[in-house]
């Protein structure tokens, strides 16, 4: 009896090892994330420029970032704007049927969101439709709600002077039509990295267009 008792006690002392290496696998296992993870910021990667809509990135350095009175005219350097100054509202994250004006959205930039915007004088409601079921196929936003799933204005701007614009704080895009590969990929590499991270309700001006 003593000696199966020694022999099942030998046993469980060799089994050790093994049991503790699998234990650390595990906790190691148990910290990374899932592959269905939505990502919890961009990754910071460099934009690709070409294709058939010229894409043009630019990378945007030194940005201020001064409150100033609402609805005060506030100019920026590029175009789209990449940051700088603002308005002390943002606006919501949603898609607009009418411009909002740089320095609400300037504001969202700076809460590590990405704002795509256009001008089409003769109109171009394909082209938004086309970005707006890009958005809506873009990861949720964990740092967000149900209500706003990910941070992304999209807006009609009178002062772009190129077809489209995407901006993130430091960072934009230029292009003569959309380009669902780049526009996404910018995202991918850009939301959630503003220096204010957040996903606070901002104003949706209740349907009536600002500063009028």
């Amino acid at each position: 009896m003593l000696g199966s008792r020694f022999g099942y006690f030998s046993c469980f002392l060799r089994t050790l090892p093994a049991l503790a290496l699998a234990l650390a696998a595990l906790s190691a296992c148990s910290g990374e994330s899932a592959p269905g993870d939505a990502p919890s910021q961009g990754t910071g990667a460099p934009d690709d420029a070409g294709g058939a809509c010229n894409v043009e990135p630019t990378t945007v350095t030194g940005l201020d970032q001064t409150h100033v009175a609402t609805c005060s005219e506030v100019s920026y350097p590029d175009n789209p704007p990449a940051g700088g100054n603002h308005y002390s509202q943002w606006a919501a994250f949603q898609s607009y049927s009418f411009p909002v004006p740089r320095g609400f959205w300037v504001h969202d930039l700076e809460h590590g969101a990405v704002v795509y915007s256009y001008n089409c004088p003769d109109g171009c409601a394909e082209e938004v439709a086309q970005v707006q079921a890009l958005i809506d196929a873009l990861p949720a936003d964990p740092l967000c709600s149900a209500d706003t799933e990910r941070r992304v204005v999209l807006t009609p701007d009178p002062l772009l002077d190129v077809r489209w614009g995407v901006s993130a704080w430091g960072f934009s895009l230029r292009a003569d039509c959309v380009d669902s590969q780049r526009f996404q990929q910018f995202y991918l590499n850009h939301f959630a990295r503003g220096p204010e991270n957040l996903c606070n309700p901002g104003t949706d001006f209740g349907g009536t267009p600002p500063c009028q």
